[in-house]
Parts: C-alpha cells; sequence; structure tokens
C-alpha cells in the first residue's frame, strides 16, 4: 500500500498541466547516466517477430536488479517518462531495459505486420526473455498508459506462464477500457488529439514506406479524430470484424482481472483527462490488487516538485524496498 498521497502545491494540480508537462523535456534536464549506458538490443520472439529495446547495464558494481519499462500508445523507448523513470532507479542501481511495443521508436522496419493494442503474447515473450536475462536478480515491470495495459494483461498470464524472477508489476495510469480512451482523446482539449493523431498518422506513413508493397495508409489519413481513423484503418486488422471487437481483446474492465494472481499496484488519479476513473473504481477486489486512486496527477504526471520531481517514482521505490527487506 501507498503511505503517501500526492499533493502537489495548488497551482500544480491542474490535470493538464501535470499531464502535457509529464512529456515535456523539462522533466528529465540534466545528465543521464541511464541513457548513456544505453545499448541497442532486439529481442526475437513468437513467429519471429522482433522487437527493440535498450538496455542500461550497472558497471562496476553488482545491480540490485532488473527494471523493464513499456511506454505507452505512440509513445517510446525515448519517451520524457521512460527516460525519467529510468534514470531514477539506474541511479539507485538497478539496470534498466526500455522496450518498445512493435512500429514504435525506430522499429517500423523490423517486422512486416502492423502493431495493434491486442499483441499481448509478443510483449510478454520479449518481457520474459529480458527478465532472463538477470534470472538470479528480482525483476520489475512498469507499464505506462496503453504499456500499463499490457502490463496487466502479462500479470494476468503469470498463473499459467510465470517468469521466474518477476516480483511485481506497476501500471501508471492505465487504459482499462481503450474505446473510452479513445473517445476522451477526442473530446479532451484538442491538444490531446492533435498529439496522438499527429504521431500515428507519422507511425503509419513510416509503416507504409518500409512496406509500400503492403501498405498504403494515403486515402485513410484525412480522419480528424482517433475514433474516425480507427475505424478506417480496420480493414487492414482482417482477425477482427470491426473495432468494437478489437477494443474487447483488451479491454480490462469489469472481470478481467479477477483471475489475477499476481502482485500488481495500479497508480492513477481521479482527474485524468483521457482514462476514466470509474473504470477502476468498479475492478473487483483481489488480495493480489493494490489500487492507488489520487485526487491529483493527470494522466502519467504526477509531478512535484513541478515540473521535475516525480511522485510515483518515489513510491515504487519505496514498495520495492519493503518487498526486499522482506
Amino acid at each position: 500500500m501507498l503511505e503517501q498521497r500526492f499533493l502537489p502545491s495548488r497551482w500544480a494540480r491542474n490535470p493538464h498541466l501535470q499531464t502535457i508537462f509529464g512529456s515535456l523535456s523539462p522533466r528529465i534536464r540534466g545528465k543521464n547516466e541511464m541513457a548513456s549506458a544505453a545499448t541497442e538490443v532486439i529481442t526475437e520472439v513468437v513467429n519471429k517477430i522482433r522487437l527493440l529495446g535498450y538496455t542500461s547495464r550497472q558497471t562496476g558494481r553488482s545491480p540490485r536488479g532488473l527494471i523493464i519499462l513499456i511506454h505507452g500508445w505512440e509513445g517510446s523507448s525515448d519517451s520524457t517518462y521512460l527516460l525519467s523513470t529510468g534514470r531514477f532507479f539506474f541511479r539507485r542501481g538497478y539496470d534498466i531495459f526500455r522496450l518498445n511495443l512493435r512500429d514504435h521508436g525506430h522499429s517500423h522496419h523490423l517486422n512486416r505486420g502492423l502493431f495493434h493494442g491486442a499483441l499481448t503474447e509478443e510483449t510478454a515473450q520479449a518481457v520474459e526473455s529480458i527478465a532472463g536475462r538477470l534470472p538470479a536478480q528480482p525483476c520489475y515491470l512498469i507499464g505506462f498508459s496503453l504499456g500499463g495495459n499490457f502490463a496487466l494483461r502479462i500479470a494476468l498470464r503469470q498463473a499459467d506462464r510465470p517468469i521466474a524472477n518477476l516480483r511485481r508489476i506497476f501500471a501508471i495510469s492505465p487504459a482499462l477500457d481503450p474505446l473510452q480512451s479513445t473517445l476522451a482523446i477526442d473530446k479532451s482539449l484538442p491538444i490531446y488529439r492533435a498529439y496522438f493523431l499527429s504521431k500515428w498518422k507519422r507511425s503509419l506513413r513510416r509503416k507504409q514506406a518500409c512496406f509500400p508493397e503492403l501498405y498504403r495508409f494515403d486515402e485513410i489519413l484525412h480522419h480528424r479524430t482517433c475514433m474516425g481513423l480507427t475505424e478506417a484503418i480496420m480493414p487492414w486488422y482482417p482477425e477482427f470484424s470491426n473495432y468494437r471487437e478489437y477494443f474487447n481483446h483488451y479491454t480490462l474492465t469489469g472481470k478481467a482481472l479477477a483471475s489475477l494472481a499476481f502482485p500488481v499496484t495500479i497508480i492513477t488519479s481521479a482527474d485524468d483527462p483521457v482514462v476514466p476513473i470509474e473504470d477502476f473504481r468498479r475492478l473487483p477486489s483481489s488480495q493480489y490488487l493494490n489500487i492507488s486512486v489520487q485526487d491529483f496527477g493527470g494522466h502519467c504526471g504526477f509531478l512535484d516538485p513541478f515540473p521535475c520531481g516525480c511522485w510515483y517514482e518515489k513510491q515504487i521505490a519505496e514498495i520495492i524496498r519493503r518487498e526486499e527487506d522482506g
């Protein structure tokens, strides 16, 4: 359980300030030893799918463990929140692995198939392979937003496909209902819709450039809402009959987490502009699930002192410390 509440200065409690500045560069100003130590790693998993990541190993001392980080939708291993959290734990003696989901970061050329949010198997296998690099050390997985959704699905798999040294999973502002989050992005401040659409369209253009014989997205890139583009791209996903079936494959509301048998900590905020808080209040109670709903924090923000300090990093570190102390 978290022992502290997130209470930033009153002027820094605006959810949009927290959300926007959580992804801006002032948060990571100064030296980043974790990024300087990073080397590229390509992890090959099911059906020869290759996922790009970056590992940062401790030098001159044995690592305390391994922290694996998964970014959100249209983020990457270089997203500000990953660079911040990675640096925080690297300085505390952990090896860090920043994993890119398929078609994120500079990885569009690695696989012919197109990314979608239901690619649980390949992501889980990548995490298992990465955790196996330090089999004698404790491993922790932290996912953000859509990456938090992936992390929760990996937690559900632990009953049948356990990762031996994985100790706990953390999900920061996880998108439990992707349909509702997509609609929320479209309905919230125009800056969110413009941000995600711009990055998504850029990603689709990169994929098309890598595989012009497979993809022609030009006729659908005129859409001005995330929901409109989602519906338009469904023909490229013949395994799903429509967007609702697609979203249902990775929706985690209702009783989806009832079978959870692995320790998970969710940190989210009541004022999140793109993830409805009601989804968390209706989750089933479980001895394995610790949900911390803060009054403030926006989406993957929780900045204090604003805009450089990060509250959830300290909370995660305290949970890990207590578990390691036994």
